[in-house]
Parts: structure tokens; C-alpha cells; sequence
């Protein structure tokens, strides 16, 4: 082999040795960057935008007389959506009214019943009065013996039946008393008759359903003529006002994520555009069997394979602004990378990280 050819292999292993090492170097940077980075400026693009899922329930049942909106319709608060048959809540409304002036009538018959059982009270008193005053002589004269006994105890009778006169005439009244009950607005028919009257104007009311805030309606699957039945869903709305993320997060880079740490947000619908946010919240815990129910626990999908991949948890973002407005959807993708600290480093890093990828969804 000659000169040449040596000079020219050794070259070409020192170009090898070379490029091997910054490799290396380059590896073991971009090692440090993710160990470090996943605790002071964790990132995930396991994040998607959240929203509150109304169904649009009657709470009567009737028949669809009309219908308002369109599938992907946005709406504002009080819209009217549809508009249930109200012939016969209105004959409701009708009857309960009538049932009242009822209840009113009697009440006031009621009334005159114990007014009269008062004025039968007073005339059984006053004869009592009359009877014993009568008596007194007769009794007085007894003693004298200018009366006899007998004319004695015709007077007691007299008395005696005086006095069963007023006992009639107090329960007559407090028969009656009992039959009126309170008076005014208080007494028990009166309320029943009022609870009845407002129980029809609700249901009268709910005929026509509005829309409770700004946001759009979805799963549009009745028309005209359509039967709805109370509690059976007509279709579903999404609320716009309040929208969030829910980034889950590992397990081992979530220690420093605060309340109030301030949030890249990439949505893939607006590539090149990043939004700010702010950590709302940190799960603190998961259920992989369940499905996320009301009243159970967040779910979290693991993938499992040949290393397990660590467990994450739900931490929820919420916008600092209006600026994402009419962009984000609900089950839309996003990244999201947290500030937790104030590194000089890593922060400056992590901004040019999460732009990066804001720009490379143009084209994924």
C-alpha cells in the first residue's frame, strides 16, 4: 500500500472519529435537554380541547310543532330551539285558574259559615245571661219558700239547657272554624290551588326550550311533528364560554406543575399560531378500567409494550384570553408545553420547542 493511499484511510477514520463524537455530543445534549426539560418545562401532545356537553332534554312530552335551529348552528343565550305542542298545558294552565277562583269562592262561603256560627255563639251566650238572671229570682224566692220547688227546678232546667245551647253553638263554631282553616293566601286549599296554577304555568313554560348560553348545537336528530318524550335527549349542545385542555401528563414530569403556571398551547386547527394559557388544575387520580363517568374517576389510555410507558395524569388548562375563540373545538388536538420555573435555559429553549411544532403542523 502505498503513502498515499495510508494518508488517505487514516483521514478518512479521524472524519469517522469526528463525526462519531458529535454525535455522541449531540446525543447526550439532546438526553440532558429531555431529563431536565420533562421537569422544568414539561411538554405533551397528548392534549385535547375539552368543553361541557349539554343534551337538550323536554321535561314535558308533546309533540314538535317546530324547530328553530340546523345541525353545527351556533346560538345564544335564551334562542328558542324548538317549540313543543302547548294546547293542552294551556288548557292546564286554564283549569288550575279556574280552580283557584274555586278554592276562593269557598273560602269566602267558609267565611260566612263562621260568621254566622259567631252571631249563634253570642245569641246562646246572651240567652244564658237571661236564663241565670231569671233563675237568681226564682232560687231567691225558693229559699223564701214563696215559689215551690217545682217552679226551682223548672228554672235549673231552664238553665241547664242555656247552658247546652252555648256548648252547641262553640263547637258549631269551631266546626266551622276548622272547615274555613287559615284565612287569606295561607289557608291550605288556597295553597293547594296556587301550587297546582304554578305547577301548569312550569310546564306551560317548558314548552318552548331555549338555548342555556352561547354555544353550538350538534346531534340535530328530530324534525317537525316529531313526539318528544320528557327526558329523552333531542339533540346536544356544546358550550363555548367555557372551553379548556386537558393535557395528560407522566406521572414523572408533573412534581413541579402549579396552579397558575403559565402554558404554551399549539392547536393543530391554527398551525403557526400559539396561544397562552394557565394550569387550572393537577389530577390526582386515575382509573385506567373506567370510562370516565360522572361520578367516577378520569380515565387515562396507557399503551402498553415492550418498556411501560408511565402512568399520566390529567392536568386541565385553561385560556388566558378569547384570542382561540371560534378555534377550538371540542376533541381537537393540541401541545401544550408548561413554565414552571424561570429557567434561563430551559425556557428559552422550550419557546422555541412548542413554535417549532406550532409551524410543523402545517404539514401533519
Amino acid at each position: 500500500m502505498s503513502e498515499e493511499q495510508e494518508t488517505s484511510n487514516d483521514n478518512t477514520h479521524d472524519s469517522v472519529r469526528k463525526i462519531t463524537k458529535y454525535v455522541l455530543i449531540v446525543v447526550a445534549i439532546l438526553f440532558v435537554w429531555y431529563v431536565v426539560s420533562d421537569r422544568i418545562a414539561p411538554w405533551t401532545d397528548q392534549a385535547r380541547v375539552q368543553a361541557y356537553v349539554i343534551p337538550i332534554v323536554p321535561q314535558v312530552s308533546g309533540r314538535v310543532v317546530e324547530v328553530n335551529v340546523v345541525k353545527d348552528q351556533v346560538v345564544e343565550p335564551g334562542d328558542v330551539l324548538l317549540e313543543i305542542d302547548s294546547s293542552d298545558y294551556q288548557l292546564a294552565v286554564e283549569t288550575a285558574e279556574a280552580a283557584l277562583e274555586l278554592a276562593g269562592q269557598e273560602i269566602g262561603a267558609g267565611t260566612a259559615t263562621v260568621t254566622t256560627a259567631q252571631a249563634g255563639l253570642v245569641v246562646a251566650l246572651t240567652n244564658l245571661e237571661h236564663a241565670e238572671t231569671q233563675s237568681a229570682r226564682v232560687f231567691e224566692l225558693e229559699k223564701k219558700q214563696v215559689m215551690s220547688k217545682a217552679e226551682g227546678d223548672k228554672a235549673r232546667a231552664v238553665v241547664k239547657q242555656a247552658k247546652a245551647q252555648v256548648d252547641s253553638a262553640r263547637a258549631e263554631l269551631e266546626k266551622a272554624r276548622q272547615a274555613l282553616g287559615v284565612k287569606g293566601e295561607a289557608n291550605p286549599r288556597i295553597r293547594s290551588a296556587i301550587a297546582d296554577l304554578k305547577k301548569a304555568q312550569l310546564d306551560l313554560s317548558r314548552t318552548t326550550i331555549l338555548a342555556p348560553s352561547k354555544g353550538g348545537i350538534t346531534n340535530l336528530q328530530v324534525e317537525q311533528g316529531y313526539y318528544a318524550s320528557a327526558g329523552a335527549p333531542l339533540m346536544t349542545f356544546i358550550e363555548f364560554d367555557n372551553v379548556w385542555i386537558q393535557a395528560n401528563m407522566r406521572e414523572n414530569n408533573i412534581a413541579n406543575i402549579e396552579q397558575g403556571d403559565a402554558v404554551d398551547i399549539v392547536l393543530d386547527v391554527a398551525p403557526g399560531k400559539v396561544f397562552r394559557g394557565r394550569v387550572s388544575s393537577v389530577g390526582f387520580a386515575v382509573d385506567s378500567a373506567s370510562t370516565g363517568e360522572v361520578g367516577g374517576l378520569a380515565s387515562v389510555e396507557s399503551k402498553s409494550g415492550w418498556l411501560r410507558d408511565a402512568q399520566r395524569f390529567p392536568v386541565i388548562i385553561t385560556f388566558d384570553d378569547d384570542s382561540a375563540r371560534g378555534l377550538r373545538r371540542l376533541g381537537g388536538q393540541a401541545d401544550v408545553l408548561v413554565y414552571t420555573s424561570n429557567n434561563w435555559i430551559i425556557n428559552p429553549l422550550g419557546w422555541l420547542h412548542i413554535r417549532l411544532l406550532s409551524w410543523l403542523s402545517y404539514v401533519y
